[in-house]
């Protein structure tokens, strides 16, 4: 008769480390993507609408009858103060887009919290 031909088999040993290893090199990676995921700041896009912010303001201020130059004053203190503001919001890892510049799709509008902001700059008064 024929001798049968024997198929070859993985030495359990063999595979056994082989799953240790694949293993370890899992759990590595999972540890360094789960370190990243975790140690990364969240950064928060939101959008505001700057210049319908300022064109209101300034427009209020032409309407009002004043002084040109105390209007003109007010303005001026007016455009620091949404300066200020604006730089203020973009800390703490939230990035600040002016939504007439850009298409922000789904980010939130801030624009109400950057007129708080900049009401809170006015009284505030000009920094030194």
């Amino acid at each position: 008769m024929a001798e049968a031909r024997r198929i070859p088999t993985i030495d359990p040993r063999l595979a056994l480390k082989l799953i240790a290893v694949l293993a370890l090199v899992a759990a590595l990676l999972w540890a360094a993507w789960v370190s990243r995921e975790l140690s990364a700041p969240r950064q928060q896009m939101v959008t505001v609408r700057l210049a319908e912010t300022i064109a209101a303001f300034v427009d209020a201020e032409a309407r009002s009858g004043g002084d040109p130059e105390a209007s003109q004053a007010r303005v001026l203190a007016f455009l620091k103060a949404s300066e200020r503001a604006v730089a203020e919001m973009g800390t703490g890892g939230r990035v600040v887009l002016v939504s007439e510049a850009v298409l922000a799709g789904d980010a939130p509008d801030a624009t109400e919290e950057l007129k708080v902001r900049i009401m809170r700059q006015l009284a505030k008064g000009e920094p030194q």
